[in-house]
């Protein structure tokens, strides 16, 4: 579809966000000719709330295309992000462990000593070796000296080609001067940050994927994390409200995602390939920079938002589409996390998960056949800089789930299948439970924690210009 029909057929859908289900329903692959053979799509949006998309019951914003794969496919409930704020989120998806293993403790700033270490296994990097071409474009955000000798770069983590980011696009979404291509800069380049990305995916796949290879990509959007900047056509659609720029920025990206699929469809790839669309961590809504006013993101139910251990700042949007593995239209309410995406790829490549260091995710292809999942490691979550301190920890088990301050002093207990907006602290009206849950996390935070590694604490942040 092209801009000008997406943004009429929007203007008509104002009133009924939803769309009409997908009805083609592929027949069921035989598990021979997946395994090692399905294509790979992981897209990532920057500080999408929970509550940001129509699919997920946003009365305003217009998300035509991301809600009409989820008609497709299936939506997840219960999806949370490894993190609730972006370089430790990426960092669990990528490798499958809670990014405090691996030493990435807050967000990476520039020349930061923090970054995702070579001896880390990514699942890029398992995938290429079994076959896979792979792809990354977008925001990477795993190391504070982005494109320099002196820290792995996308490439050394399993990205045979990359057209990425540092830590944003700079200066603003639009008319980005900071992309690097393969390791070499590309300079100034005209347009929205959403829409680079997604030409550059498709120039990938049509001009240089090896059409005799399976390949994974990884789309990770900037939007809509600051500085916002949107296209006047998709403020438009929004015009008066303050919220237009923000709004517009979500749909503008859902567009672009459109886009994307549209391509895979007229290439004959959705068939072939499992996709799945998430955030990576909650919105951002609190007017923290001088010059960042513009994100009106939404936790929907939940409370909070992002660098908070509470729902609102970890429970994100999470849509898979499978054709013959994944019901049309289903909703799911098993709790996954980012941390799975590793196992779960690995089984669909028919890959092995590393043995010699621990994975927090599980595989979740049961759930696609309505089962529940077993969990080895409970879902596990610390930021010592939450904004829900000192509750900077935090484990769900079920729909249980505990908050703890980080020296393991201080509990609440809440139920989140009765109580989705955490009102109800019922540490007290359920001791045995809260006895369980704190024994449990206070065995598996001393292990992570003693796995985490030291990083030169003389380095501080550069001061702002």
């Amino acid at each position: 579809m092209k801009r000008r029909e997406f943004l009429r057929a929007v203007g008509l859908a104002a009133t009924s966000l939803v769309a009409s289900p997908y009805t083609r329903v592929a027949e069921s692959f035989a598990a021979e000719a997946i395994k090692g053979k399905t294509n790979i799509v992981i897209a990532l949006a920057d500080d999408l709330g929970y509550g940001d998309l129509g699919c997920y019951g946003h009365p305003d914003i217009r998300t035509p295309n991301l809600d009409k794969f989820a008609s497709a496919g299936l939506k997840l409930t219960d999806c949370y992000a490894p993190s609730p704020l972006c370089s430790p989120a990426r960092v669990g998806m990528l490798t499958g462990r809670t990014p405090y293993r691996c030493g990435i403790y807050d967000y990476l700033r520039r020349e930061d000593p923090m970054h995702l270490k070579k001896e880390e296994v990514t699942v890029a990097t398992l995938l290429k070796e079994s076959g896979y071409a792979t792809c990354h474009v977008g925001k990477w955000h795993c190391t504070g000296k982005f494109n320099s000798p002196e820290q792995p770069q996308p490439d050394e983590h399993g990205f045979e080609y990359w057209f990425s980011t540092g830590m944003d696009s700079k200066p603003t979404q639009q008319n980005p001067e900071n992309f690097v291509r393969n390791g070499k800069p590309v300079g100034p380049l005209e347009g929205y940050s959403s829409t680079l990305i997604v030409r550059e995916a498709i120039n990938w796949l049509k001009n240089r994927w090896d059409r005799k290879r399976p390949f994974c990509l990884f789309v990770w959007f900037h939007a809509p994390h600051e500085y916002v900047r949107t296209a006047a056509e998709f403020m438009d659609m929004y015009k008066g409200r303050k919220e237009a720029i923000y709004y517009g920025n979500v749909t503008q990206m859902d567009y672009e995602f459109g886009r994307l699929m549209k391509t895979m469809d007229e290439m004959k790839l959705r068939d072939k390939t499992f996709v799945m669309f998430t955030s990576d961590n909650g919105p951002e809504g609190l007017r923290r920079y001088r010059k960042a006013v513009n994100s009106f993101g939404s936790a929907g139910p939940l409370r909070a938002g992002k660098l908070s251990l509470y729902e609102g700042g970890i429970r994100v949007p999470g849509i898979i589409r499978w054709p013959g593995r994944v019901k049309a239209g289903s909703v799911c309410r098993e709790p996954v996390n980012g941390t799975d995406v590793l196992p779960t790829l690995c089984a669909i490549a028919g890959v092995d998960v590393p043995a010699a260091r621990p994975i927090d995710g599980a595989n979740i292809l049961p759930i696609f056949e309505g089962k529940k999942l077993e969990r080895k490691v409970p879902l596990y979550w610390r930021y010592d800089l939450a904004s829900s301190r000192p509750f900077n920890v935090a484990m769900r088990q079920g729909d249980w789930k505990i908050l703890a301050d980080n020296k393991m002093t201080k509990f609440r207990l809440y139920n989140l299948a009765e109580d989705i907006a955490e009102k109800h602290n019922v540490a007290e009206s359920y001791p045995e439970k809260t006895a369980s849950m704190k024994q449990t996390l206070i065995r598996l935070n001393a292990e992570i924690e003693r796995e985490g590694p030291k990083w030169d604490s003389k380095w501080k942040p550069p001061k702002a210009k």
